[in-house]
Parts: structure tokens; C-alpha cells; sequence
């Protein structure tokens, strides 16, 4: 990988070696994903967990997309 920047490499890249996200295992509408959590009972999908091909190929399901989901305790 090859990046420009006209800032020096120690500011663009700095915590990148300390980020640890908030990933939580759930199921959205029915499908089992992981997710990186942004609020109470929402995250953007990082991986879907799911030996259907069909889920993959769901538009609703991609990586990135913002889900709502039931908070899991325990």
C-alpha cells in the first residue's frame, strides 16, 4: 500500500496500534453477524457469520451498513 500525505506519518497513523472496537456476535433478522457497536443498540456490520450464500449477496447485509440490534446480556 502506497499513501501520500503531506503530514508526517507518526500524526496519520497515530492509535492505530492501541484501537480495540466494541465488536459484538448477533443476530439481524436472522442472520448471524458480527458487529462493531457505535451506540446501546446500534453498529455497522464488520462480518457476516452465515453458511447461506444468499445472505452474502443481500444488499442490506453488507459490510459497513449500520444495523439495529437487541442488545445481548450476560
Amino acid at each position: 500500500m502506497i499513501h501520500y500525505a503531506a503530514l508526517p506519518l507518526e500524526l496519520v497513523f497515530e492509535g492505530v496500534e492501541t484501537y480495540r472496537p466494541d465488536l459484538v456476535e448477533t443476530r439481524v433478522g436472522g442472520v448471524t453477524m458480527l458487529i462493531e457497536r457505535t451506540g446501546p443498540a446500534e453498529g455497522r456490520i464488520v462480518r457476516l457469520i452465515s453458511p447461506n450464500p444468499q445472505d452474502f449477496l443481500n444488499p442490506q447485509f453488507a459490510p459497513g451498513t449500520m444495523v439495529r440490534f437487541a442488545p445481548q446480556w450476560g
